[in-house]
Formats: C-alpha cells, sequence, structure tokens
C-alpha cells in the first residue's frame, strides 16, 4: 500500500477541496471520515474511489477492498483531512449516488424549504430513512446533505435513499398526490389526518418556517399542538412525528 507523509499531497489536497459544497457538486464526489459512514457507503453499493488509512490492521479487509485505491497516510494527515477534534484515522473518497430512476417512481416524499442547521438536516434524512420514505426534495437554500456534519448527524442514512435538489413549487404541480405543509394558521390537528399509501410533506426553515407562496400550493396544512408551555417544537422533532403519522 503506497505511503503518503504529507498533508501537501495532491492526492490529500484534493480531498481537502471536496469539503466545499462547490468542488462537490463540480466533481460528483464526496469526502468521507469514519468507519461506520464509509460501510454504508459500501453497503449501498457506492463507488469507493479511494481510502486513506492510518493503521491498515486496525480496519477489515473487506472494507479497505471495496475501495479502488488504498493510501496509507499518518496520523498529521489524518489531522489535515479531519472534519473533527479527534480524527477516525479512515477517510474514503466516495462517487455521490445516482438517483434519477429513484425519484421518476416516488410515492412518499419528504419535502424541505430551506432546512439550513446540519443537525436537523441529518435527523431528518435519518428519519426518512427509517420510516422508508422514497425521496426527499431539497430546496435552494437548505444545508447541503453531504456535507460532513450531515453525514454524521445522518449516520449514513444519507446514502440509503434518493436527494435531490429542485424548486419544490415545480416539483409539487407535478406530484400526483396530496402534499401536507407546516403551518400556524388554516391549519388542522396532525391528528385528524390518515395515513397515506402517496404523499409529500413539506417541512419549512428553522426560523421562518414554509414559505407563504409554497403553502399556497399544499393539499392541507397541518399543526402539532402544544399541550406545554413551548411555543414550538423543533424542525427535526415535528418532521419525524408527522412522517411516522402520515406512514401509518
Amino acid at each position: 500500500m503506497e505511503q503518503i507523509t504529507s498533508a501537501q499531497n495532491a492526492k490529500i489536497k484534493h480531498a481537502n477541496k471536496l469539503k466545499k459544497k462547490k468542488e462537490r457538486d463540480k466533481s460528483g464526489l464526496v469526502l468521507v471520515e469514519g468507519t461506520h459512514l464509509i460501510d454504508e457507503a459500501v453497503k449501498s453499493r457506492l463507488t469507493i474511489k479511494q481510502l486513506f488509512i492510518v493503521e491498515p490492521e486496525r480496519f477489515d479487509i473487506e472494507l479497505i477492498e471495496a475501495a479502488e485505491e488504498q493510501y496509507q497516510i499518518n496520523f498529521k494527515v489524518a489531522e489535515a483531512l479531519s472534519g473533527t477534534v479527534t480524527p477516525q484515522g479512515i477517510f474514503a473518497i466516495i462517487e455521490k449516488p445516482d438517483v434519477s430512476k429513484q425519484v421518476e417512481v416516488a410515492k412518499q416524499v419528504l419535502l424541505l424549504d430551506r432546512i439550513q442547521d446540519p443537525g436537523n438536516l441529518g435527523t431528518l434524512i435519518r428519519t426518512a430513512d427509517a420510516a422508508a420514505l422514497d425521496l426527499i426534495v431539497m430546496s435552494p437554500g437548505s444545508a447541503d446533505p453531504f456535507q460532513d456534519k450531515v453525514l454524521r448527524a445522518s449516520q449514513g442514512s444519507v446514502f440509503h435513499l434518493p436527494i435531490i435538489s429542485q424548486d419544490i413549487k415545480e416539483f409539487v404541480q407535478d406530484f400526483d398526490g396530496p402534499v401536507y405543509g407546516t403551518a400556524l394558521d388554516n391549519a388542522i390537528n396532525f391528528n385528524e389526518v390518515e395515513s397515506q399509501e402517496k404523499f409529500g410533506l413539506l417541512l419549512g426553515n428553522e426560523g421562518q418556517g414554509v414559505d407563504p407562496e409554497l403553502l399556497e400550493y399544499t393539499t392541507q396544512r397541518l399543526t402539532i399542538p402544544m399541550y406545554g408551555e413551548a411555543e414550538s417544537l423543533n424542525v427535526a422533532i415535528a418532521g419525524s412525528i408527522l412522517i411516522y403519522k402520515l406512514k401509518g
């Protein structure tokens, strides 16, 4: 296995460029850190282009051999690649999944309007995965699902279901099913809605909620009642409740 001992190595510089969304979008590649995330990418049959490992003997040989190229790095290089305080000692460059065919047949869809907090986005992706939704559609202005913090929060679920960036209004206009949006005004208690075989669930920005213009395209507005003194629920918690309610 070829060794890389400098953070100035061209391959390491290229990997570090993938920390920027612009580079990920242009190349179709993602930098992933940690055994669990890389293992989930392998299970999802994504292409592992390069693997960088501090101590190869610590990792499963099948995981290592799943990569097209493998490199042994030292701890200093790992620190340069890592997005955490304590590097996990294994990194991979993977190809983003091709989701075009899955989008066309999606029946249960999560629509996200400018969700910007990586933790919230990762949690929603993980919940959508757990509930076996078919698709996540994200509006421009949302956090990138392939940034490091979202990847960690999703626990690898980002590799399990298709996620696309698209104008939500356009998607809803073409969607053949009811679309529910979260709102306070002109909304019904979510408990009044039955589970659906086909649906879209629209969640909005943490501070501003769903864009009022988008709400005009929804079939029904839903609200979750507050029985205590809290003013509202975190969007990831609210979204999780509604996903499972609609899923049934």
